[in-house]
């Protein structure tokens, strides 16, 4: 891993290798030892195999305006690519034989995506949410069916009170991103970008489930991936140089990102797997956000929009950037829409070579008939695989 200027900061993020702790949720003097837990592209692929049933790809998008393919996950079911993760460590789960209930600490994203699953499988769950939790994203938890509790004002405090409570009822506790089979699930992001030939893929980064995902499907392809953090909500860009102290993590739209300690598992991919990790100034993550709305029609929320204005920044000739999520509170985007004057977009470059005039042509006309070709037979759709 290279020397990132990020920001006006260089991350010498290469000496993260040598020590690199692994998983769970600790403080760095009592970090659990996950070396012998192994992800792998396998593990990725078996995950899309179970997910094509229930969730259709999501689409790309040229932003011309940007000069990025953006990687649409704002429209995936519950509004965020959270749902991979949950969906397929529910049907693993299930192949495996453990039909206990489900409990989770989020705040929103994952929170949703589980709850959709556990509703799509007939399991049940309880996530625990930190008071300030987006309204919209609680109001989703509770529309599937999920218990909501809500503790703590931050991820980190509802993890704790999570895990106590996991402990106590003997409920499968699930990690919104340091856990194997959620990383493999948000790995198939990487999958369907696959196919469109990016020469390198943009994440945004709070735990590293998302990013250690990708990279996983991604790396064998000789696709860079950069990952994407706020500044002052920085503690992977910290862990991958060696600081495992848990960060207070400043104010900021991307509330998706705002982790104390980042994911140990994640942490050990992102070190081995990651090209770059850039940081992104708040006010840049706020215009991103109003430009996405007025000239892509696209609605982002703030971690969504992370990894697009980190892109200026990356260096390419196929950016991709993963919009991770649109679960944003409409009066917060009223706000940033009234009080954010982007700049104007950069003008489109004019074509060095002239168009030569086509001579129309006069051909007489054919008086073959013209073969139909007969429609194909509908194959039929299962109740389980697209009823909603």
């Amino acid at each position: 891993m290279r020397n990132s200027w990020s920001g006006g900061v260089f991350f010498d993020i290469s000496r993260s290798r040598a020590a690199m702790p692994d998983a769970g949720r600790a403080t760095a003097s009592k970090e659990p030892d996950v070396s012998d837990v192994v992800v792998t592209v396998a593990d990725v692929l078996a995950a899309q195999a179970r997910l094509r049933r229930y969730l259709p790809p999501t689409p790309m998008h040229h932003a011309e305006r940007f000069g990025v393919m953006l990687k649409l996950e704002n429209l995936q079911r519950t509004g965020s690519y959270k749902v991979r993760g949950a969906l397929n460590a529910l049907l693993a789960a299930r192949e495996r034989g453990d039909q206990r209930p489900v409990i989770a600490a989020s705040a929103g994203n994952h929170a949703q995506g589980l709850a959709w699953a556990a509703y799509r499988l007939g399991v049940q769950a309880i996530t625990v949410m930190p008071h300030g939790a987006p309204e919209n994203k609680i109001a989703g938890v509770a529309h599937w069916g999920a218990t909501v509790r809500q503790h703590g004002d931050s991820y980190d405090e509802a993890f704790a009170f999570a895990r106590e409570l996991a402990d106590q009822n003997d409920y499968r506790f699930l990690s919104a991103f340091d856990d194997p089979d959620v990383i493999a699930g948000q790995g198939t992001v990487g999958i369907e970008i696959a196919p469109h030939a990016p020469d390198v893929v943009i994440v945004p980064i709070g735990g590293g489930g998302l990013a250690s995902g990708v990279a996983l499907a991604l790396k064998s392809q000789g696709v860079r991936v950069v990952g994407a953090q706020v500044e002052g909500v920085d503690s992977m860009v910290r862990a991958l140089q060696g600081d495992t102290r848990a960060i207070n993590p400043v104010a900021s739209l991307a509330d998706g990102v705002r982790v104390k300690v980042p994911g140990f598992l994640t942490r050990r991919l992102c070190a081995s797997l990651l090209d770059d990790v850039v940081i992104v100034r708040e006010a840049e993550l706020r215009e991103t956000v109003v430009r996405l709305a007025l000239e892509e029609n696209i609605i982002a929320e703030g971690a969504g929009a992370l990894a697009l204005a980190a892109g200026r920044r990356v260096a390419g000739k196929r950016k991709c950037a993963v919009v991770s999520g649109g679960n944003i509170d409409a009066a917060v985007l009223a706000r940033l829409l009234s009080e954010v004057r982007p700049r104007p977009p950069r003008k489109p470059r004019r074509r060095t070579q002239e168009l030569q005039p086509v001579e129309p042509t006069t051909a007489a006309p054919s008086t073959a008939p013209i073969a139909l070709d007969a429609p194909e037979a509908r194959q039929p759709v299962t109740e389980e695989e697209y009823t909603w």
